[in-house]
């Protein structure tokens, strides 16, 4: 299949999606496509049988979760999408990202099968009907058999981690799962591998299906993470501090699980010198605005954030991601940290975690087929080192596109006259009634003279340092 390089940048609004699925994913922060998602899903949408070569972490949920939604009618209540993965895991996983994707949509109904669990309840919850089925090999076969679960209805079916489910010796469950759903039905498979089993298979449930291989330097390969392990939550503060302190960089976001826990994390670290701002649910509309715009601008160097809060962070720059707790989901983790990295330049993410974290680290090992082994602290020298400041500061003017101020006018203030360097001006930012610019630290009090005194469109606006 021949694509467009630029396709990886494109935005999901540029997709003949639902309206609202386009909506919900904004809210999400999910704006633009991931190389998996820009190669499959134009293919997906028109109907087609895709198979897709990528690594776990790719964003392969979201192409075929979206492709399944798309073409759900949540009016006609009965079987008609059915995700296979090979573990128990995955399918919590994979269920519980289509329900995020799904928001949207009214009265959809997501039924996880898998073994490990009671099969009488699993009866009565089919017996009520459902929209999708997500569920393992063992399982679904056990229901085929017994009757309990029809699918003449199905008219999309999704191997995820075909690859894995063959190794796990479930190619005669799938053949009979399979066999039993209508032939013009569409078929999805993705693998990390292609082995000869995955083509016979291919061949043998599939039309015509469009190959798709997303190469490694596409990936999240651009990332290099590191785990470190820590006692106390005492400990994982202190170990926040060495790690902020030996590596200086000019942008981290630290994400919390808890709005709480972000708090008190930036308040600590603010206390202890750091130049530092907290994101999360709490806060006022504006000041959440305000904290994004500032971060952005680089007048801060840490955002310490809830997974929520950061919902459509797009700093195109961050240097560092730091996990203060390992993420709820494996998902989440691999969305955080994706953060990083991006746009081909090197990206750097830690992660601390305590025993209680383990099986989490486990669940990790298992998602990115890698295996986790702790790093060392860096040296308690480190805590003598300086703390990393921003190099920039906002300044806020009460005048915004109502009173036709537009960036130029902003930077001609600044730099006119004896005035501050161009290269002191950051980013500038115009809203409706007023607009911020970044400037470097050690220019801010001529910066703030010169729009005191000077004027923009025959007028003089308030201007202040904004530091809240």
């Amino acid at each position: 299949m021949s694509t467009n390089p630029t396709t990886s940048s494109l935005a999901f609004s540029s997709l003949s999606l639902k309206e609202e699925l386009v909506k919900n994913l904004s809210s999400l922060g999910y704006e633009k496509m991931t190389p998996i998602q820009a190669k499959t899903l134009p293919e997906l949408l028109k109907g087609k049988d895709v198979i897709g070569e990528a690594k776990t972490g790719s964003g392969k949920t979201a192409a075929f979760g979206l492709a399944l939604l798309n073409k759900l009618d949540v009016k006609k209540f009965r079987i008609q999408s059915m995700v296979i993965c090979p573990t128990r895991e995955l399918a919590d996983q994979v269920a519980k990202e289509l329900r995020k994707l799904a928001r949207g949509i009214h009265n959809i109904k997501i039924l996880t099968l898998c073994g490990g669990t009671p099969f009488g309840p699993q009866i009565g919850s089919l017996e009520h009907g459902a929209h999708v089925i997500v569920g393992t090999p063992g399982r679904l076969e056990e229901h085929v058999i017994k009757g309990t679960l029809q699918l003449e209805h199905l008219n999309l079916l999704v191997l995820d981690e075909a690859d894995r489910m063959l190794e796990m010796g479930f190619q005669a469950a799938l053949d009979n799962i399979v066999g039993r759903t209508p032939l013009d039905r569409q078929t999805l498979l993705f693998s990390a591998t292609f082995p000869d089993q995955i083509q016979s298979i291919s061949e043998s449930i599939m039309t015509d299906p469009v190959m798709v291989k997303i190469a490694a330097s596409e990936d999240q390969s651009t990332i290099s993470q590191m785990f470190f392990k820590v006692g106390s939550d005492e400990d994982r503060l202190d170990a926040l501090r060495l790690l902020l302190l030996d590596k200086q960089v000019e942008s981290t976001v630290i994400f919390c699980n808890t709005k709480k826990e972000t708090q008190q994390v930036a308040e600590s670290l603010h206390f202890d010198g750091f130049s530092v701002l907290a994101l999360h649910g709490d806060l006022e509309q504006r000041d959440r605005d305000q904290t994004l715009l500032r971060f952005a601008n680089k007048s801060a160097s840490i955002l310490v954030a809830t997974d929520v809060a950061a919902r459509g962070l797009d700093i195109d720059s961050l240097d560092l991601v730091i996990n203060y707790h390992i993420a709820r989901d494996s998902e989440v983790h691999v969305h955080r940290i994706g953060r990083t990295g991006r746009a081909g330049s090197k990206g750097l993410a830690y992660s601390l975690f305590s025993d209680k974290e383990s099986y989490k680290v486990g669940l990790l090992e298992d998602y990115l087929d890698a295996v986790i082994t702790p790093e060392p602290l860096p040296s308690l020298a480190v805590l003598a080192n300086e703390r990393p400041q921003a190099k920039m500061a906002t300044i806020q003017i009460d005048g915004g596109k109502k009173q036709k101020v537009r960036p130029g006018d902003i930077l001609g203030a600044l730099t006119g006259d004896n005035g501050i360097k161009g290269s002191q001006v950051g980013k500038i930012s115009v809203h409706d009634n007023k607009a911020y610019v970044a400037v470097a630290k050690g220019a801010l009090k001529l910066a703030l003279r010169k729009l005191a005194k000077g004027k923009m469109k025959g007028r003089t606006f308030n201007a202040r340092h904004l530091t809240v």
